[in-house]
């Protein structure tokens, strides 16, 4: 694995202007036609003490507010100076918009026109006209008929006509749209990016001999830290012992696991798919966190939704419907004025802004209370399933398992039979594991040593004591995997079964020593909740359980929205259920927390991962609820339908509203200043409507 590429070409950056709490800073590559505005200023706002970043890529600078009582400014520097890859598009976006500054000038120039001498308001509206004019020409040469060839049309005809304030007042109303549909752009923005800042996350280290559980912040240079399946790799480091499979899709693009050994660097944001791996921290916290920032600045930002690219298609294709209507005016009629009014209505801008202005403010709206959508395509999916299907643990139920049973066999007693289940079970992040792990440290008890691990995902474990091989797990894993006879302990697991409690098996050297049941508790939301999914047009509720059917059947019995319900499942059975079910012609949706959980998670249309999923989970996932409620789903449902209506009201409201204006300028009912500013009113009302998306919350938290 290799370390994150940088620009090979660290480019000059001069700080320009200094007071406390703020610097400007300039560089030549800060007007990159290719540079990411977005990632660069969430590259720098994700640094703990930052408060604003603005860019101005037009003059190739960048204003910085911060804590003055913090020292960033190094680090600033040392972040724009190294610029990562991703900072920079395939393709050049389009520029910038105009300034606040620009279009005052512009307005000041159009007001002032009708009182200059008639001699100059030819030149000087002329030299006004000729970047957009210039514009126009090259978006005409090298992409064809975009709104760039009517606006440069409008002022060509006002020029010809001598009509010079008309030209230089469509002018100034041009400029102060593409401002405000800019800035809206740039708010909605703004108000995701604000969602990126890293959190407070947790890893285990090594300190003087022992593990220790830690706060992102206070690791060091040095430091080693231990990840086990399941678990994102919190630094970038040198793996010092173990060996893992390692998915660094999400950092690297490679779409295999990678093989992780001693000797080998991995970088932060991998996740562990199988093994266990001991790294020394090359880079620690604020130096790892943008691997994952940036990715998902990526999804967030640069993805669109399906709804977004046939909103785009369909304004490019209006564009020369426009132009050949404005062409036949002027054939029909002869009149350069009317020709001139059709051609200063452009669907475009409204149809195609609107939609990420939308979807960016719902987004944030859905963060702020509590759910994570992981791009524009997440929350369009979400408001279209029609099928929600559950893992039992950790979702319907609360997954705080508690160790309620141990019956021993032969002559172990209790106290021995938790403390080797425990010592096996200590790195593994399953609910049943936690639940073993915390009774035994409720008793106080020593670990054994263990070596030579081996987690098998939704089975069991494999340890050695004392070169003793020890397996805890679920009856398959012990009975039909391992050879290991189970129905001596029949009677006693049928009782326990009848209780609703989940069962687990424990081998020593080839036979069964101990029989454990664990008890999981129903969320009190989940029955209201599934109630209130039905309401919202989920008219397929599915539970899933790798656990036997009776503690599955129990929990079932308690949720009668529930049209589906399987148990004693596999991964790969989950995710089978999903394909099945997605053949039958259904939107799936799939909600869980697991390892166990990603290949469900991934092949179903939207998952979704609770907030204390494993890493796993959480990267395969495209919905994260951030909190330990499921009332989060309705939520996330009532925004996503709310946006579609919104995207749909605001689709057609530019439709209506610019082909009526087609309508009464073709036949002359109004003039091309008036038709100019009624078009751009309506595109910035649009667009403020659609930033006021925020969902149906106030109904949903009453």
């Amino acid at each position: 694995m290799s370390r994150i590429r940088y620009m090979p070409d660290n480019p000059s950056v001069q700080v320009v202007h200094s007071i406390p709490g703020r610097f400007r800073v300039k560089s030549r590559v800060f007007t990159n036609p290719a540079l990411d505005p977005d990632y660069v200023t969430a590259f720098i706002a994700a640094l703990p003490a930052v408060f604003q970043v603005r860019m101005n890529t037009g003059s190739g600078s960048i204003v910085v507010e911060h804590d003055p009582g913090a020292d960033v400014r190094d680090e600033i520097m040392i972040r724009l100076k190294n610029l990562p890859n991703e900072a920079f598009l395939p393709e050049a976006p389009r520029g910038s918009g105009p300034d606040l500054f620009e279009v005052g000038t512009r307005t000041f120039a159009a007001a002032i026109t009708p009182f200059l001498p008639r001699s100059l308001q030819g030149p000087f509206s002329w030299a006004l006209s000729i970047p957009t004019l210039m514009n126009g020409a090259e978006t005409l040469v090298t992409e064809g008929l975009k709104v760039e060839v009517l606006d440069a049309s409008v002022r060509l005809m006002s020029l010809a006509r001598k009509n010079y304030f008309v030209g230089n007042a469509v002018g100034a109303m041009l400029s102060m749209a593409a401002y405000l549909e800019e800035s809206s752009t740039r708010q909605a923005n703004d108000l995701l990016k604000n969602l990126l800042r890293p959190q407070a996350d947790r890893l285990r280290v090594e300190r003087d001999g022992a593990e220790v559980l830690i706060d992102s912040d206070q690791a060091m240079v040095g430091d080693i830290v231990i990840c086990g399946p399941g678990e994102m790799i919190p630094v970038d480091g040198l793996v010092i012992s173990g060996e893992a499979s390692v998915n660094a899709c999400s950092i690297t693009g490679e779409s295999s696991p990678v093989h992780a050994r001693p000797g080998i660097e991995v970088l932060s944001g991998g996740i562990i798919e199988e093994g266990r791996l001991r790294v020394e921290a090359l880079n620690v916290g604020k130096e790892t966190s943008m691997a994952r920032i940036g990715k998902f600045l990526e999804k967030s930002l640069r993805t669109q939704s399906g709804h977004q690219r046939w909103s785009n298609t369909l304004a490019d294709r209006l564009v020369p419907l426009t132009f050949g209507i404005g062409l036949g005016v002027y054939a029909l009629t002869g009149s350069a004025a009317r020709a001139a009014s059709v051609l200063a209505v452009d669907y475009s801008c409204a149809i195609k802004l609107a939609t990420p202005v939308a979807v960016r403010t719902a987004m944030y709206h859905a963060g702020q209370n509590g759910v994570l959508l992981k791009g524009a395509q997440a929350l369009e999916a979400l408001g279209s399933v029609d099928t929600l299907i559950f893992d039992k643990t950790g979702t319907l139920t609360h997954g705080l398992l508690e160790l309620t049973d141990i019956l021993p066999l032969e002559d172990f007693t209790e106290d021995e039979v938790l403390a080797l289940a425990a010592g096996a079970e200590e790195h593994y992040g399953h609910p049943v594991a936690r639940a073993v792990l915390k009774a035994a440290r409720e008793k106080n008890l020593s670990l054994p040593p263990i070596s030579q691990v081996d987690f098998i995902v939704a089975h069991g474990v494999s340890a050695y004591v004392d070169d003793k091989r020890v397996l805890v797990g679920s009856r398959h894993f012990i009975e039909e995997d391992e050879g290991i006879s189970c129905t001596q302990v029949d009677g006693k697991a049928d009782l326990l079964q009848d209780e609703g409690k989940t069962l687990l098996y424990m081998a020593l050297e080839g036979r069964l020593v101990a029989l454990m049941a664990l008890r999981d508790t129903l969320r009190s939301e989940a029955g209201d909740t599934l109630k209130a999914l039905k309401a919202s047009g989920f008219n397929h509720l599915v539970m899933l359980s790798g656990d036997q059917p009776r503690p599955v059947h129990a929990v079932a019995d308690q949720l009668k929205e529930l049209d589906e319900v399987h148990a004693g499942l596999k991964p790969e059975d989950k995710a089978r259920i999903v394909a099945r079910l997605k053949e039958e012609g259904r939107k799936v949706a799939f909600v869980g927390d697991g390892v166990n959980d990603s290949p469900a998670l991934l092949s179903a249309d939207v998952g979704i991962c609770m907030s204390e999923g494993a890493d796993l989970a959480r990267d395969a996932a495209q919905v994260i609820l951030m909190k330990d409620d499921l009332k989060g789903l309705v939520l996330a449902r009532s925004i996503a339908r709310d946006t579609a209506r919104v995207l749909h009201n605001s689709l057609w409201s530019a439709v209506g509203i610019n082909s009526t204006l087609l309508v009464l300028a073709g036949t002359g009912r109004i003039s091309t200043l008036t038709s100019a500013a009624l078009h751009n009113a309506s595109t910035i009302g649009i667009l403020a409507y659609a930033a006021m998306n925020k969902g149906e919350q106030d109904a949903l938290q009453s």
